[in-house]
């Protein structure tokens, strides 16, 4: 709900959007995985916007937690989407998805750990990649605080939700971290309400 309401969905969609390629489009099939995947509600959301554009589409999402692998795989509404238990950094593709993507996922790591993503992605994907993360900001810090008081009823995602804006990223951090990695071809976007999102080919 809270991803929803502070427009992470968005974000995630308009990255994939920006990553289709006329020639991508026209394969019989897209392949894009998600890392971090979670409870699968990205892939989601680009499932039903593929389907609603008629786009065939292949969708895997990779968690190293195995308890959100049991969750996502167990949802009726996960259906058509296949969920890998891994280190992303383990998984072997016997063909290379079209796209990778994260979504507040690369917060958790240390800039060396995401120079290592970034190679990743670059590497194992075809097209590209994209990440939608957050912005490290007073006003996203206190707005995510207060909305995950009145919102959320988990104390969990009350006291997380602030710790992950805080441990955000400015437009700075971005462009160190690429440049650490040696990829020189990427966009990095602001979009509101607090959300970059990085699309590299």
């Amino acid at each position: 709900m809270i991803n929803s309401l502070l427009g992470g969905h968005r974000c995630t969609l308009l990255g994939l959007k920006r990553m289709l390629t006329p020639d991508l489009v026209k394969k019989n099939e897209i392949c894009i995985t998600e890392i971090g995947s979670g409870g699968g509600d990205n892939l989601r959301v680009i499932r039903n916007w593929c389907t609603r554009n008629r786009i065939k589409f292949s969708l895997t999402g990779i968690d190293i937690n195995p308890e959100c692998i049991r969750y996502a795989k167990s949802l009726p509404e996960n259906t058509n989407i296949n969920f890998i238990c891994s280190d992303y950094k383990e998984v072997q593709f016997p063909d290379k998805p079209d796209i990778i993507f994260s979504s507040l996922f690369c917060h958790h790591f240390t800039d060396e750990q995401l120079t290592f993503m970034l190679r990743w992605m670059q590497r194992n994907s075809e097209s590209g990649f994209f990440i939608n993360d957050l912005h490290r900001h007073p006003l996203a810090f206190y707005s995510i605080k207060f909305l995950t008081q009145v919102f959320a009823r988990s104390r969990l995602v009350k006291n997380d939700a602030p710790l992950s804006v805080q441990r955000g990223f400015i437009r700075k951090d971005w462009t160190n971290i690429f440049k650490m990695a040696g990829i020189s071809s990427f966009q990095c976007k602001w979009n509101w309400p607090f959300r970059w999102l990085i699309t590299s080919a």
